[in-house]
């Protein structure tokens, strides 16, 4: 399920889905964690491919914060961040190469090996 912020108009602005995959792991971090119970999403500059992800638990969100609900879980995502994320998806990984949060993002023209890196 995702989630959608509609203007005035009705036209749906922003899309970002999370994975209950995601959203368990994330409520296990924060049970477990001193650092938070919010998974905070920012998209910053640098990494090998031009943006990165970062990931981090926050006790406090910001006023002009998207929150988005799955299960128990809460994802937040500053404004600045929302116009890279439309119409992606956090999902949580298991693999050979470890364990961690990706963004599935449509817009990413390319991505490094990380997952946590891309270009538009």
């Amino acid at each position: 399920m995702g989630f959608n912020v509609m203007n005035t108009s009705g036209a749906i602005e922003f899309q970002f889905s999370v994975t209950e995959t995601a959203a368990r792991r994330i409520i296990s971090l924060a049970a477990s964690s001193q650092e938070g119970r919010f998974l905070r999403l920012s998209v910053n500059g640098g990494g090998c491919s031009g943006f990165q992800y970062e990931f981090k638990l926050e006790h406090q969100e910001h006023a002009d914060d998207l929150k988005i609900h799955k299960l128990d879980a809460i994802v937040l995502v500053d404004p600045v961040s929302i116009e890279f994320l439309k119409g992606s998806t956090l999902d949580f990984v298991d693999d050979l190469m470890g364990q961690s949060f990706r963004v599935e993002n449509p817009n990413a023209k390319s991505s490094c090996g990380c997952g946590t890196s891309f270009s538009l």
